[in-house]
């Protein structure tokens, strides 16, 4: 399947300015990312593998991508520069932008960074080793108004330390 889109995004987002990318299938965070976006003017790509019934301005671009085996995952890495903010809850997703200079973070509101990623991998085994054994259920908590909170605040700081990143043309040092 080939990309579509509501609003045409340019062919690459723009790496000389901080923009948003999203893991949008299952992101529990889209309305929040989308009024920050917007009060900060950013173009913010909503990458998926299915058609998001969501009200976008103008400068949301909404990605529908293949549906297999990490089609979106692959749109976004491969789209991913030094001015790139990604959310995602896909730990190897994050590994991946970290690798290609873009920052990532959960929609928790927890940066994965060079110091973290690593862990961050290495519990993500661990996990899926023992929901295999049948040692923890794949259940989730629900999704907290704190996390919500925390969020938000950790995209808005994570935001102002890319631009200065990008207006200053340095390489991150996460």
């Amino acid at each position: 399947m080939n990309d579509v889109s509501e609003n045409p995004p340019p062919a690459l987002p723009d790496p000389a300015t901080v923009h948003l990318i999203v893991d949008a299938d299952a992101c529990p965070v889209k309305s929040e990312i989308l009024v920050i976006g917007a009060r900060h003017g950013m173009a913010v790509f909503l990458v998926s593998n299915q058609w998001l019934r969501l009200d976008v301005g103008a400068n949301v671009h909404k990605i529908v991508v293949g549906d297999g085996f990490d089609e979106a995952d692959n749109w976004i890495a491969d789209r991913t520069s030094t001015a790139s903010i990604v959310v995602t809850a896909d730990i190897l997703l994050a590994e991946r932008v970290l690798k290609a200079g873009g920052a990532a973070i959960g929609p928790d509101g927890r940066p994965f960074t060079a110091q973290n990623i690593a862990s961050a991998v290495a519990m993500r085994e661990l996990n899926s080793q023992l929901r295999a054994m049948g040692e923890i259920s794949g259940m989730n908590k629900p999704f907290s108004n704190r996390q919500r909170s925390d969020f938000k605040v950790g995209l808005e700081t994570l935001i102002q330390l890319r631009k200065r990143l990008v207006s200053a043309n340095l390489q991150p040092r996460s």
